[in-house]
């Protein structure tokens, strides 16, 4: 049976991961139900473990003790129960797909043209495609790996479920979910891993 974390660890790694946010968004993220990590993110607030700002870029962001203690929450939570070889066998096995990961990313921002290396400017439909179904094999060889890490620790559903969205998005030809920085584009999602 897969262990729910507590609603301080999503809350902390929720903003680690995603940056400053407002409560909905990282219960969103985190697939959490949103009193609850609203009601925890004032709690951190109070024990100086996140501050929120107004302005610009306003939300809950972590502080350094905020982030040390997610750490540590993190690892806690691994060994509490005895989660920790088998996340590390995932990750481990997840790391041998990197190497392609990357490859697809640089494929699709960069292509041959007459010899020479350039910017790829999605003129070239079949190398666009090409991509686009390497990504998709990649991403048929991981799921297992995905679904190993969600069958020990809920919250890794998250993001099982936000790359499957991506690519979704990607074969529908919203090629902006590929790689596009600041956006939860498969990319995104997959370096969150």
């Amino acid at each position: 049976m897969s262990v729910a974390s507590s609603p301080r660890l999503l809350a902390l790694h929720g903003l680690r991961l995603h940056g400053r946010a407002e409560p909905d968004e990282v219960a969103g993220y985190m697939g959490a139900g949103v009193d609850d990590i609203a009601a925890e993110l004032q709690l951190l607030e109070v024990e100086a473990l996140v501050d929120h700002r107004a302005g610009r870029f306003p939300g809950f962001g972590l502080t350094s003790a905020g982030r040390a203690e997610g750490e540590r929450l993190l690892a806690e939570e691994l060994d509490e129960h005895g989660l920790r070889r088998h996340v590390e066998a995932a990750y481990e096995e997840f790391l041998a797909y990197n190497r392609q990961m990357l490859t697809i990313c640089t494929m699709w921002q960069l292509r041959t043209v007459n010899g020479a290396t350039v910017a790829n400017d999605h003129t070239d439909e079949f190398h666009d495609r090409s991509v686009v179904e390497a990504l998709h094999s990649l991403d048929q060889h991981v799921r297992p790996v995905l679904s190993a890490l969600c069958d020990g620790l809920d919250r890794f559903a998250g993001h099982e479920a936000r790359l499957r969205y991506a690519l979704d998005r990607v074969l529908a030809g919203e090629h902006d979910w590929l790689t596009k920085p600041m956006f939860p584009s498969y990319h995104s999602c997959w370096f969150e891993l």
